[in-house]
């Protein structure tokens, strides 16, 4: 009965259809689908940095900011990003304790593509528990708007059970995201809503729940690192060592605000940081970031699942007056290295490609 229900859904579709739309509507009314569209399925998460929203920021239109980042976000099947603030509500306020307009979460989401915030970071208590309370129910609104999942904190017990791990399904992969921070810059007042910590009892207790919820995949998401060094130090080289004897399938970092080195540890992929996808800092290095694009596939003939090799992408946030007049522009390097002529002031470009160099030199990362 569900074969017949399925050829007479393919009768109605556009001859162009492909057979990955054709999939979503065999998932969709849950028909088998047909053995002769049996070839691997790819899931691509792409990964961003720190989303930041400093002072300066707040006095621009941010439509701009991840335009030019918001295609690959967009194309990929699910898109992270690391919100560095509270929506705290008014004053808003940039550093050194944020407080970041609610529109700014709604533009990542239905604007720029982002399917799951990171909360787990040291400046998401920066206005106290009652701030992480508010962010955490703008949070759920955009989730019953949007559909756009969030991790790194919970309100309450149960909601730390839901997204600790975070347990994602996409053409039949299951992905579990562990997401959380070496600490907070203010401390809570109460004991929820609560930020998942860097404790091992608890991350391996959420690796082991990933597992045991059938996850295919678990990508570990934690904020930590000295900031500004371009090299991981040693807390970072334990915990990932420590990481990948969990069972983790990849290791992605945020916090020091640069771009670091990246590694392989007992074939665990490790980049320990992504550095900025869009801030107002303009300390060296801190302009450049990465997104990283993880690819995981499946072959439902051999019924194998296997991660390719992570993409690296180099990104620079432009500052207004630099590439535009009016606002912050976040953009992918390699797109833009022949386009000097673009700039507004031509010695950003010449910084851009020089932070590049020298940033690749001193990680070792090539794209």
């Amino acid at each position: 009965m569900k074969s017949s229900r399925l050829i007479l859904l393919l009768l109605f579709l556009p001859l162009g259809l492909c057979g990955q739309q054709v999939r979503y509507f065999s998932e969709q009314y849950q028909i088998p689908f047909p053995k002769s569209f049996n070839r691997p399925d790819t899931v691509e998460v792409a990964i961003i940095g720190d989303v930041m929203m400093h002072s300066k920021q707040l006095e621009y239109d941010c439509h701009p900011f991840l335009e030019r980042l918001a295609p690959a976000l967009k194309a990929a099947d699910i898109a992270v990003a690391n919100l560095e603030f509270p929506l705290g509500g008014k004053p808003y306020a940039g550093y050194p304790a944020f407080s970041t307009p609610d529109y700014y979460a709604w533009y990542l989401a239905q604007d720029c593509g982002i399917d799951v915030f990171l909360t787990g970071n040291n400046h998401v208590l920066d206005r106290g528990t009652a701030g992480l309370q508010r962010t955490l129910e703008v949070y759920q609104q955009i989730e019953e708007a949007e559909g756009v999942k969030q991790t790194g904190a919970a309100r309450d017990a149960e909601e730390r059970d839901l997204t600790y791990p975070l347990i994602l399904l996409r053409h039949g992969i299951r992905l579990a995201l562990v997401n959380f921070t070496y600490g907070t810059n203010y401390g809570a007042d109460k004991p929820w809503p609560a930020v998942n910590r860097m404790d091992r009892e608890e991350v391996a207790k959420a690796i082991r729940s990933a597992r045991e919820r059938g996850a295919d995949f678990v990508i570990a998401l934690p904020h930590w690192g000295t900031e500004y060094n371009l090299r991981h130090d040693a807390s970072q080289g334990s915990w990932a060592t420590w990481l990948a004897e969990q069972g983790v399938d990849v290791i992605v970092g945020s916090h020091p605000h640069v771009v670091q080195d990246t590694t392989h540890i007992k074939g665990v992929p490790v980049i320990y940081s992504l550095g900025n996808a869009v801030s107002n800092m303009s300390i060296i290095n801190s302009r450049l970031g990465l997104m990283a694009v993880l690819r995981f596939v499946s072959d439902p003939r051999s019924g194998e699942k296997r991660m390719l090799e992570p993409e690296l992408r180099f990104t620079w946030c432009t500052l207004p007056g630099r590439l535009l007049s009016d606002s912050y522009a976040s953009l992918f390097v390699k797109e833009w290295a022949s386009r000097r002529g673009d700039w507004l002031t031509p010695d950003d470009f010449d910084n851009m490609m020089s932070t590049h160099r020298r940033v690749k030199n001193e990680t070792g990362i090539r794209d």
